[in-house]
């Protein structure tokens, strides 16, 4: 009976000493995990506020160039308003009466008997 607690205090003490490095690993496991989740909160937090500010500088590069369009367009049509008949002819142009290419109706044209 002595022999049979004497190998269970040994055998109790060997699990001990297995247990207590497994949770030294587990917990160094549990430790390295956290700072990598922590690297990437930091990583994607920073890429989101980044990706923030570059939008509102895209939006006002947006508004400049609505507005400098804007402006074109004012040009454009106070530019087509001057143009006239006038203004064509001194810049060489002609008035020409068009011609336009007409086609027979089918009955008006005359099949020969070869042609098919």
């Amino acid at each position: 009976m002595k022999q049979a607690s004497l190998k269970l205090n040994s055998y109790t003490r060997s699990t001990s000493m297995v247990n207590s490095v497994i949770n030294k690993r587990l917990f160094a496991i549990m430790v390295w995990c956290l700072i990598v989740l922590a690297l990437c909160y930091a990583l994607f937090l920073g890429n989101m506020v980044f990706n923030i500010l570059e939008r509102k500088t895209f939006e006002a590069d947006a508004r400049t160039i609505s507005n400098e369009i804007g402006n074109l367009e004012l040009q454009y049509l106070s530019a087509s308003n001057k143009i006239d008949l006038a203004l064509a002819e001194s810049l060489g142009f002609k008035e020409i009466k068009a011609k336009f290419a007409t086609r027979k109706t089918l009955g008006s044209i005359g099949f020969s008997k070869n042609e098919l």
